[in-house]
């Protein structure tokens, strides 16, 4: 198996690239960079079997060149609601298996309208198989498959936990930050009885979480709120949330956002202030004088047993994925699905979400717990509630 790696030397990809190079099905990596010194530096640490190459990806006929000879390739450029479509045009036009790490719900939903042409093509496509979007969405679909039927769906993380990437070829404003800003702006999509709805971001949102109580959060552009009701029609509500330890952080990028719809600051610049705001934030819940919610979880409501329930899913102890960076956790959940193709556990052509059922968590979780966890088991906490 031959694999192409774009932005494979960035504060992501090369994560992913370290994984993958240990599989033994691989025969080859092309680590391909905007940064062509940079690919080609990281690719030198390992052995002739990676490979460096400078590439702008807006470069359609240099991108299918590349991708010709390709059997996966995986996407950890960005920002995706620039790169992402166009990049999985060439993989289809090509017939590459395409994985990447899209938390922008706006190329999403344009991916999506690409279906029958993967399915035509045999192409398998996973959008978002990172943190978040990636593991919220198996785990939410855990919580799913806990109920009878599902009525509501969120997925959430913890802003405060989201370490930043140590290493990256990556040059001037950080493309994860100006993600960020992007879906804090205007207005993002949500889905809310039975139709999609564009709402203000970083509106509060009550998550009745089981055995820990009711807890206050906020709405985030991603790909969750809209994937889940793609793939499951009958949902009534889908919502992606953020939360932070520290109260301030919400008033801070709602004053950012003042700052930028008035003109007076530029997303470059609030970009660069908001990395520097990551950089202050501290995993440690402890500090934040109370117990908060889990710094990845999905949670569901609906029916089961004929009865109201909710159920909600993190794993048993956040130091499987506090302890690491932001490229980290976003990367192995991504090598593990190329992994997973590659050992044949992953068959169906289209383009789906990490929820749709196209990855069985149980084994997801088995390859995960090899990369974060030194092969022991992972331990989900899945807790349940009447809903009266």
């Amino acid at each position: 198996m031959k694999i192409l790696a774009l932005g494979g030397s960035g504060g992501m990809g090369r994560y992913a690239v370290r994984s993958l190079i240990k599989h033994h099905a691989i025969k080859n990596i092309v680590v391909a960079d905007l940064n062509e010194s940079a690919a080609s530096e990281f690719a030198s640490e390992f052995s002739d079997k990676v490979s460096g190459i400078g590439i702008d990806v807006t470069d359609k006929e240099a991108l299918e060149r590349e991708m010709q000879d390709m059997d996966v390739v995986i996407n950890t450029t960005g920002p995706f609601f620039k790169l992402a479509e166009p990049i999985l045009k060439a993989a289809i036009s090509t017939k590459t298996h395409y994985l990447d790490i899209c938390d922008d719900w706006e190329p999403t939903e344009k991916m999506f309208g690409l279906d029958d042409e993967a399915i035509a093509a045999g192409v398998t496509v996973i959008l978002g198989l990172g943190a978040s979007p990636g593991i919220t969405n198996i785990l939410g679909l855990v919580a799913m498959n806990e109920l009878d039927s599902v009525i509501k769906v969120y997925t959430g993380w913890d802003m405060s936990s989201a370490q930043p990437a140590e290493e990256s070829s990556q040059i001037g404003v950080n493309a994860a930050m100006i993600h960020g800003i992007e879906q804090i702006i205007g207005k993002v999509k949500v889905f809310s009885s039975g139709v999609y709805k564009m709402v203000r971001p970083l509106e509060t949102v009550t998550v009745d979480y089981p055995q820990l109580g009711n807890y206050e959060a906020n709405i985030f552009g991603h790909p969750e709120a809209i994937s889940f009701p793609h793939h499951y029609p009958d949902i009534e509500e889908s919502i992606n949330l953020m939360h932070s330890n520290d109260a301030s952080l919400i008033s801070m990028l709602k004053f950012i956002r003042f700052l930028i719809e008035m003109k007076l600051l530029s997303k470059n610049m609030a970009a660069r202030i908001l990395t520097w705001l990551e950089a202050l934030q501290s995993p440690d819940s402890e500090k934040a004088g109370k117990e908060m919610l889990p710094s990845v979880y999905g949670y569901a409501e609906g029916i089961k047993d004929g009865k109201k329930m909710s159920a909600a899913v993190t794993f048993n102890t956040d130091a499987d994925i506090d302890d690491l960076s932001m490229g980290e956790a976003t990367a192995y959940p991504l090598a593990c699905g190329v992994k997973m193709i590659l050992d044949g556990l992953i068959t169906d052509a289209g383009v789906h979400a990490p929820e749709s059922g196209i990855i069985e968590p149980k084994h997801f979780f088995n390859y995960l717990s090899k990369e974060i966890n030194d092969g022991v088991p992972i331990d989900l906490s899945i807790t349940t509630k009447n809903i009266s």
